[in-house]
């Protein structure tokens, strides 16, 4: 593959605001569209916006970026108290964030979803700064849709999302989902080896999301075992997450999992993108980012879309793929032991499948998203 960015420093000096938030699959975008930028203008100065309460500022100083942030939280889906001090704070704060825009003085704003994306570019819009959105999932945000009425460009990541897009001030342009750079160096013969893993040997790797799913490991770790009497050779990974890792260790023991070596429990992966590359079936939640990197890797994928997800998009994300036979959807509510074995061992015994799910969750990736997002932002910068 490719490296995701060409290197082409310029000395130009530009300046970007980044405004996301509230979870890992509207900040990382984000972060990636960022490096690519400061991969090509060296002199380029960038600043995020995000909300006091996302994981936003966390995540952004961690990759080295300097985040503002300001008070905004999201609605809830009843008529509520916290609704009505939300809407009040919506208002206050595109002001609060229009202070902070005078003084870096942006080229160009960059919002990737979230609530936390909202005040910085209305803020933006009503300067005369050019505004650009992305957005990650099948069904668009309420904020993204909203912004879309008057932001310079909408960048989507799937086709289906043009549809709910019917009052644009500017053009739409389908660009796809960025990915971590990372994933360029990662080759599926190449990490199985590091891992020790023989191409001859099945592996399959499932997981909930950073904190885990307890749904989904229940079901793992009363599946798992009868898998291995199946299939003996068979390599199994869970990650079971942070908040629910003890329960899982001792729901493992329970169910006698320890005599099995050829499973292993995990209470968080650092090198999942990693793993997923050398894995042969994959299991997971919908979110926009495991997808992105599920289609980048050609895997076949099993999505689990989780139920409590803001406008059930994980359901809507899987729903685009399995209408093109790019992965398989078990719903929450239809999610048992019995489901879950029928469905992997099938994937397990059959490479065909497995063969056909990859080339088809392939034709979801591109592999030049970043560049060309960061290609349309800059192109409104006067």
């Amino acid at each position: 593959m490719s490296n995701v960015y060409e290197i082409n420093k310029s000395d130009k000096r530009i300046r970007v605001v980044f405004s996301c938030g509230g979870t890992g699959g509207h900040i990382y975008p984000a972060i990636s569209i960022a490096d690519c930028i400061k991969s090509k203008y060296h002199n380029a100065e960038i600043l995020f916006v995000g909300s006091k309460r996302g994981m936003e500022k966390r995540l952004v100083e961690a990759a080295g970026y300097k985040i503002e942030t300001i008070d905004i939280q999201g609605f809830t889906r009843k008529l509520t108290l916290s609704n009505i001090k939300t809407a009040v704070k919506a208002m206050t704060s595109v002001s609060k964030a229009k202070k902070l825009i005078s003084k870096f003085m942006p080229d160009v704003i960059i919002g990737t979803g979230g609530y936390a994306s909202w005040a910085a570019v209305r803020a933006g819009e009503k300067m005369g700064i050019p505004t650009l959105i992305h957005e990650q999932n099948a069904y668009p945000g309420m904020t993204t849709r909203k912004l879309a009425k008057s932001a310079d460009k909408v960048c989507l990541s799937y086709e289906e999302s043009k549809k709910y897009f019917t009052e644009t001030k500017g053009e739409i342009i389908l660009t796809g989902n960025p990915v971590s750079p990372k994933l360029y160096s990662y080759e599926y013969d190449l990490n199985r080896a590091e891992m020790g893993i023989s191409r001859d040997k099945i592996f399959v790797l499932s997981f909930g999301g950073s904190l885990g799913a307890s749904c989904i490991n229940d079901n793992v770790l009363n599946t798992v075992g009868k898998l291995l009497e199946s299939k003996p050779d068979l390599i199994y990974r869970h990650v079971a997450g942070k908040r629910d890792y003890e329960r899982c260790v001792a729901l493992a023991s329970k169910f006698g999992l320890d005599k099995y070596p050829n499973f292993q429990l995990y209470e968080y992966m650092y090198d999942l993108p990693k793993q997923m590359a050398a894995a042969d079936v994959v299991i997971s939640r919908a979110g926009a980012i495991t997808i992105t990197e599920a289609a980048f890797l050609g895997k076949a994928t099993v999505l689990i879309p989780s139920p409590n997800v803001a406008e059930n998009h994980q359901f809507k994300n899987a729903l685009v793929l399995e209408k093109s036979k790019a992965a398989v959807m078990i719903e929450e509510k239809n999610l048992n032991p019995s489901v879950l074995y029928d469905t992997v061992i099938e994937l397990v015994n059959d490479g065909k499948k497995r063969a056909s799910l990859s080339e088809n969750i392939k034709k979801f990736a591109s592999e030049r998203a970043v560049e060309n997002i960061v290609t349309e932002a800059l192109g409104l910068v006067k």
